[in-house]
């Protein structure tokens, strides 16, 4: 599924200058070497499981293997993509014009968030909201942001870190704003190894770091109740979009042949 979602980066973007910055977690299928033949493609490879030297390796989080990738960008914005999802043709370039926009006008933007979907779960786009506050699950940060919000906090587990990030970067002084135009497929069934991994209990234990750390600075305290039990939701696309271009069919084939 990878290589579909390389691909999919290079026809979009093809023709501007651009780095494809790949963290792989010492993966065993083969991914890995075809990932080192590809000469357009920066890998950083950071084993996460198995034992080296007669240790166990300790398991680093999300937020451990997004920062390798944001500190080692180079570019003004950083667009963030999962492998097992896929853009639907212009997502990426109308996040950027819209991007490239606000900043004219003046606004100080930090990050855009994309319309994405779980498929086969949900069959409508949306942007996520947590405690109150819109968060980039599938995006672009501008990196002058990164760098001056300190990146993504290591202490989270799993969940909740790409909340935590955007909360970060509003307290700087920067905004974020979802893309109307921008649109992911995120294949759901693709990572059921990975969802298992990070149990329920490490989710309740990020949660609560997210909202105890948050309270009364990103949301008003007399919501704190209320986020125990419900952090957030889904906000969706005002328009009932329709991708005529196939990309959940293309991203579901990949990932069954």
């Amino acid at each position: 599924m990878i290589r579909l979602c390389i691909q999919a980066v290079r026809d979009e973007l093809s023709g501007k200058a651009l780095e494809i910055i790949v963290i792989d977690g010492g993966s065993t299928d083969g991914t890995l070497q075809w990932l080192l033949e590809q000469k357009d493609v920066i890998t950083i490879v950071q084993h996460n499981r198995g034992e080296w030297l007669g240790k166990k390796i300790q398991r680093k989080p999300w937020a451990y293997f997004m920062n390798l990738g944001f500190r080692a960008a180079s570019g003004k914005f950083v667009c963030m993509l999962s492998d097992d999802s896929l853009i639907v043709p212009g997502a990426i370039n109308n996040g950027l014009d819209l991007f490239e926009e606000r900043l004219s006008l003046g606004e100080r933007l930090g990050a855009v968030a994309f319309y994405f979907r779980d498929y086969p779960l949900r069959k409508k786009y949306a942007v996520a909201v947590n405690v109150g506050n819109l968060y980039v699950n599938h995006g672009i940060f501008l990196k002058q942001a990164l760098e001056e919000s300190g990146y993504c906090d290591e202490n989270y587990h799993f969940y909740f870190s790409d909340t935590d990030l955007v909360l970060k970067i509003k307290d700087h002084g920067y905004t974020c704003i979802p893309s109307p135009k921008s649109f992911v497929e995120h294949y759901f069934e693709a990572t059921p190894e990975l969802r298992a991994a990070n149990n329920d209990a490490k989710k309740v234990e990020d949660r609560l770091r997210l909202i105890e750390k948050w309270k009364g600075r990103a949301y008003p305290e007399n919501n704190y109740k209320n986020y125990l039990k419900h952090v957030g939701y889904w906000d969706y696309h005002p328009e009932e979009y329709i991708d005529e271009s196939g990309t959940i069919e293309r991203l579901m084939r990949a990932y069954h042949d």
